[in-house]
């Protein structure tokens, strides 16, 4: 009888409560975040469209995350084409070790939820796709706060569930496109 009463009095302390009980759906019950501001968008010949990369427009405005889904031992993701060179569409140096990567190295840049403040810079994290795994270690950010600015080569914010690869790691995937559903964990 007890429970039953503390669970009804949870359940009305929620119900007053709608923004909590609106946070708790999407952080535990849901797993997703919500964007916590757009960045609106600004027009440039300067977009680096290397990889296909998409360019910021004017009246456009982008979703900006500060979070990205919890990480699992099989942390569904999407795959993205980065190049970590120097003049590539990655825009400045990676910011873990503030050097260029040729894209025959196996490094990825992660959303900035997954970043974690740099908590994961230089460290490895095991990509799942069409039957095979690699490991590939972290060098940056793929930053879903900021963008269309030339540090971000003109692009929009990443997407909270960004995993962008370098060509090497496409190629041990053996897999090609712009996009690619992937899983990912902590190495």
């Amino acid at each position: 009888m007890a429970n039953k009463l503390v669970f009804a009095l949870v359940i009305l302390f929620l119900l007053n409560k709608p923004n909590l009980l609106q946070a708790i759906q999407h952080r535990f019950l849901l797993n997703t975040c919500n964007p916590s501001g757009y960045l609106p968008g600004t027009d440039t010949d300067n977009c680096n469209t290397e990889n296909d990369s998409q360019c910021c427009q004017a009246g456009q405005s982008y979703p900006q995350y500060q979070c990205s889904p919890d990480v699992s031992d099989s942390t569904s993701a999407i795959l993205t084409l980065n190049s970590f060179e120097d003049g590539g569409d990655g825009g400045d140096p990676p910011r873990c070790d503030n050097t260029w990567h040729d894209n025959s190295e196996m490094v990825v840049a992660l959303s900035t939820g997954w970043y974690s403040g740099g908590s994961r810079c230089l460290k490895n994290i095991k990509i799942n796709a069409n039957g095979k795994s690699v490991v590939a270690m972290v060098v940056d950010e793929c930053d879903s706060v900021n963008g269309c600015d030339k540090p971000h080569s003109y692009q929009p914010p990443c997407r909270n569930n960004i995993v962008d690869a370098s060509q090497a790691v496409w190629d041990e995937l053996g897999i090609s496109g712009g996009e690619y559903d992937i899983t990912w964990s902590d190495a």
